[in-house]
């Protein structure tokens, strides 16, 4: 250990959204804070810096998107349509993706307290952007958006991570960089210090409180296989690769209550030839693969596994990558033709995406790791399926296979028109939803559901919120308002000890 004596009112575990927001909100409230940052200065961020930066919130409308950007001008604003999505709409949202297995207490914080964040973080330096490519549609002159996620960060996470680290250096909040926390120092019932490595050396911190936002188990591959299953020991980290669970081992060993779906995470469908884990050279998103619902996926055996247009993406990305890590070499490939490939997203044109084309199927199958005899076979079945009824890609349109299994509930085109494409894809982890449990003000929960003093945390370390699945944008949303939470809570506990566990709201 060191001797030099190192002290902060709050210590922030963590450099990416969460964390930063809660270093931000306790800094507000008079605390002296430091941020603990596990990887170097180049990979700060952590999944964060890898997201598209849609974030959903609750909004009255399109002048309560104004006020988010206010660069929208009057002549920009005549074109647009932008339908309200209410506190209860977004509830809905979560509870009919995750089965009604969202804490309600949780879900109701994060809906109610997401417009009023979003516009801290506004205050705070963060810019915002609509998103007209992937949730917007053009008709009658107009911009229609949809799916109640029509803002973004700009320049995605790359964006928000600079904008926040802006923040902190201009409020001279100190951040170490290359130090991970490895241990808590809790004495009688309160945390009251941290250990943190810093190179070869070991140094105590005293603090009076702990602020844990530094990621899940993700990218932890022991873990993976020990509560996600061992076919998850395959699956490609698509974010940073210093998200190993040591914010939860720390917490579990100072006596917190694990929480929530420990044996999920989120997601999604990948380039079957992305980096193994996020390469921070290449930030974006850019290796996703989620036009699925304009087309099919099927696997090496050359069958269907999902219903592909069940719902919009935005609701069944997340939860479709362990469909294709359950197939077949952990692999799918989806299929299109000329009819929607100019529909594709943006990831699709880009010269990191892996994709064969054939002006027949015949000719594709050839160039597939398929079975080509039942690939050509499911195509047939698939196209004699489809209705003739009419098309809207960007509305649930009922346009339905009928008479095989999976079904395709919308969006059914026959695959028809040369020449067809193919995108071979795997399964990319983002984050485990297996956490801690924490109460709606950010407190930290013991085993008998008691605030844990002086521990706090946000982002992924908050168990319970999604299951299985989640709506679009949600991850963020949630980082950004339980790290506002935490960091007002914990700066609040420094001043007033005695009143924790009445929660910050």
């Amino acid at each position: 250990m060191s001797d030099k004596n190192f002290e902060y009112d709050v210590v922030v575990v963590g450099a990416g959204n969460a964390a930063l927001c809660a270093a931000i909100s306790a800094h507000e409230q008079g605390s002296k804070v430091l941020v603990l940052e596990k990887g170097p200065r180049e990979k700060r961020g952590g999944n964060s810096f890898f997201t598209d930066g849609a974030i959903r919130f609750a909004f009255s409308g399109l002048e309560a998107i104004r006020k988010i950007i206010p660069s929208i001008t009057d002549e920009e604003a005549a074109k647009i349509e932008i339908p309200p999505y209410s506190e209860d709409t977004y509830y809905g949202d979560l509870m009919r993706v995750t089965d009604n297995r969202s804490n309600p207490g949780l879900a109701r914080q994060l809906v109610s307290k997401s417009y009023q964040t979003i516009k801290w973080m506004k205050d705070h330096g963060v810019e915002f952007e609509l998103i007209y490519d992937n949730q917007s549609f053009e008709k009658d002159g107009k911009r229609h958006f949809w799916g109640g996620l029509p803002v973004k960060t700009v320049n995605k996470g790359v964006g928000l991570i600079a904008s926040l680290n802006y923040r902190v250096q201009q409020l001279g909040i100190d951040v170490w960089y290359e130090s991970p926390a490895v241990k808590l120092i809790k004495e009688d019932d309160k945390i009251t210090g941290i250990v943190v490595k810093k190179g070869e050396n070991e140094v105590s911190v005293t603090t009076k409180s702990v602020v844990l936002a530094c990621g899940g188990f993700e990218a932890n591959k022991k873990w993976r296989g020990e509560y996600l299953g061992s076919e998850w020991e395959a699956a490609i980290v698509r974010g940073t690769e210093f998200n190993t669970g040591d914010g939860l081992s720390m917490a579990l060993e100072a006596g917190a209550q694990k929480f929530g779906q420990w044996s999920g995470c989120h997601s999604v469908g990948t380039d079957l030839n992305a980096p193994k884990v996020g390469d921070f050279t290449k930030p974006g998103d850019i290796f996703k693969k989620h036009s699925y619902p304009l087309g099919i996926m099927v696997n090496k055996e050359g069958k269907r596994f999902v219903d592909e247009g069940a719902d919009f993406r935005n609701y069944t990305y997340a939860k479709y990558g362990r469909e294709v890590l359950k197939q077949p070499d952990h692999m799918a490939i989806q299929i299109y033709d000329s009819q929607v490939r100019h529909m594709l997203r943006k990831e699709y044109d880009l010269e990191e995406a892996t994709v064969v084309q054939a002006d027949t199927l015949e000719e594709l199958a050839e160039k597939l790791p398929v079975n080509k005899k039942q690939f050509l076979q499911t195509i047939k079945e698939y196209n004699t399926a489809v209705q003739d009824t009419p098309y809207f890609p960007n509305e649930k349109d009922g346009k339905c296979t009928v008479g095989i299994t999976p079904p395709k509930s919308n969006w059914a085109l026959r695959i028809e028109k040369g020449p067809f494409y193919a995108y071979p894809i795997t399964c990319g982890i983002t984050f485990s939803f297996g956490a801690l449990h924490v109460s709606p003000g950010g407190e930290v929960l013991d085993e008998q559901g008691s605030p844990i003093k002086g521990l706090f945390a946000a982002g992924e370390m908050v168990g319970g919120i999604f299951y299985d699945n989640y709506p679009g944008g949600s991850g963020l949303m949630s980082g950004a308002v339980f790290g506002k939470i935490a960091g007002a809570s914990a700066a609040a506990y420094v001043h007033q000890p005695d009143q924790q566990g009445s929660g910050v709201s």
